[in-house]
């Protein structure tokens, strides 16, 4: 029985596509091991191009669209629909991601999530009835606000004005009237896939820990900390939910909250998420070795990103598993702690970080061959399958 494996990694970030990565994996596996059945399954943790790497993977499409960028101007972005169209897969980042800004250019008090719920209604005008939300990669610090805007809700000033969108302007936020907001969310499950578990307020909230990253000075951490204080606070007397610290509700600049207020969503760690819709465990039947990697190996990764779900997933079927880095910065302790047998960078000598950027299919198709040669010199060690 030939040898099976499974090849799953996240994308190397600024380089390659988790579809690219398998891909070169694959190609450097099928040279060293040329009867190998090699099953290429790209995984995500509701990062970016967590869309397309589950409709490739699952032979769904990807809708374009004409939304609004986190600036208020106009932006193409896409989402995927799977299962003749019940299911939709929606990116953040897509529609009011930082990526989309010129660098240096965000705007955190005034970025807006609009374009976001410009994405969920075309996937609930398609048919949908199962949102995925992916919401990594944020440009935006306003709670959901603006998508939730899209999708018909208001926000109101003390004199039943509007607010202007953006998180700052969620300090003046008096009421929220939901009576527009769109029926179809009734009947519409969302499923937020974020890794993050940090409260929507305080020094581990959204503003204080990634509000800088989205180009905001201390007195602006301070302004949208405040500000979605008090959209906490209006939500808990008007929706009479309390998303203040629960835990994730601080992901996407407080997106989590404000559709676990406002919209009946539910949080799940992104990578199991992902897993669970790729049906990661049947791919997993009769494997004897699971590939996976992502342009870094940290502590972060440990933490419950996609390599670490994957070596989570192949430990239950006992089934070893092999990760392939940029860099790799893990003890050997912590790989073992993750189920991860071996840990291989794909750079083995003096590099600039532009160049290894440059020639990453190259980089990984080159170790994935060394790896399979070292399979195939001590043939039989990954040949007894999972359990």
């Amino acid at each position: 029985m030939p040898l099976r494996i499974v090849v799953a990694p996240d994308k190397f970030k600024g380089s390659l596509s988790s579809r690219s990565a398998a891909e070169a994996i694959g190609r450097g596996l099928g040279r060293a091991l040329p009867q190998a059945k090699l099953d290429l399954v790209p995984v995500a943790d509701g990062g970016e191009g967590t869309a397309e790497t589950i409709v490739h993977t699952l032979g769904g499409q990807m809708v374009v669209c004409d939304v609004q960028g986190p600036n208020g101007k106009p932006v193409q972005a896409r989402y995927g629909l799977l299962g003749g169209a019940k299911v939709a897969v929606v990116e953040l980042a897509q529609a009011s991601g930082l990526e989309l800004m010129p660098a240096g250019s965000n705007d955190p008090l005034t970025a807006t999530t609009f374009g976001t719920g410009q994405l969920i209604g075309a996937a609930i005008d398609a048919g949908a009835v199962r949102i995925i939300l992916a919401i990594g990669g944020s440009a935006t610090n306003d709670a959901g606000a603006g998508a939730l805007s899209a999708l018909g809700a208001q926000f109101l000033d003390d004199q039943g004005n509007r607010l202007a969108p953006g998180g700052a302007a969620l300090a003046k936020l008096a009421r929220i009237d939901v009576t527009a907001l769109d029926r179809r969310l009734s009947n519409v499950s969302i499923e937020i896939a974020s890794d993050v578990r940090n409260p929507l307020c305080g020094p581990s909230g959204a503003s204080a820990v990634y509000g800088p990253q989205k180009g905001a000075s201390p007195h602006d951490v301070r302004s949208l900390d405040a500000a979605l204080a008090r959209f906490a606070d209006v939500a808990k007397v008007h929706v009479g939910i309390d998303v203040r610290d629960v835990p994730g509700a601080g992901a996407a600049g407080g997106v989590g909250a404000g559709f676990l207020a406002l919209a009946r969503a539910t949080l799940r760690p992104g990578a199991q998420l992902v897993l669970e819709v790729l049906d990661f465990d049947q791919r997993l039947a009769g494997a004897s070795l699971v590939i996976t990697g992502e342009g870094r190996l940290d502590k972060q990764t440990l933490a419950g990103k996609a390599p670490y779900a994957v070596a989570q997933a192949a430990a239950a079927h006992k089934i070893p598993v092999i990760a392939l880095a940029g860099s790799v910065e893990c003890s050997a302790a912590d790989l073992e702690q993750a189920s991860i047998a071996l840990a291989l960078p794909i750079v083995s000598g003096p590099i600039t970080v532009e160049e290894a950027v440059r020639r990453g299919a190259e980089l990984l198709a080159s170790t994935a061959y060394t790896l399979g040669q070292a399979i195939s010199l001590f043939g039989g060690v990954y040949s007894g399958g999972g359990a």
